[in-house]
């Protein structure tokens, strides 16, 4: 399950990724946020994954990035802080960082909410 919401008191969308989470509901998350015209057009994104299981293999980060390309055309850009707390999706996550290479795009992994926040708040 994929939850987000803007925060207007920080100007940070707030994602949540819960369960088991499949590639479809991730490709979802990424046109729902390139179609979304009231989020700042440089946008932070703090994205907790620390309870989600992806079910999704490496093969599968492709369709991530090319949506995600599309996405970053209607932004000026995108931070994006994602927590994680297992090996399997700091692995994913480390590959999709390697992958992803747009400039307009930046991308941490944290294993603490607070960290994620720090970070956000300093970029």
């Amino acid at each position: 399950m994929v939850i987000s919401e803007f925060n207007p008191a920080t100007g940070i969308l707030e994602s949540s990724f819960e369960g088991d989470v499949s590639l479809n509901e991730i490709l979802e998350y990424i046109i729902a946020t390139k179609k979304n015209k009231s989020f700042p057009r440089n946008l932070k994104i703090r994205t907790d994954s620390s309870k989600a299981v992806f079910d999704f293999s490496i093969h599968d980060l492709n369709a991530i990035i090319i949506e995600n390309e599309k996405s970053l055309k209607k932004y000026d850009s995108i931070t994006d802080a994602i927590i994680v707390s297992d090996p399997k999706t700091t692995a994913l996550a480390m590959l999709f960082q390697e992958l992803e290479k747009n400039p307009k795009y930046k991308f941490e992994i944290f294993s603490t909410k607070e960290a994620a926040e720090d970070w956000l708040s300093q970029v």
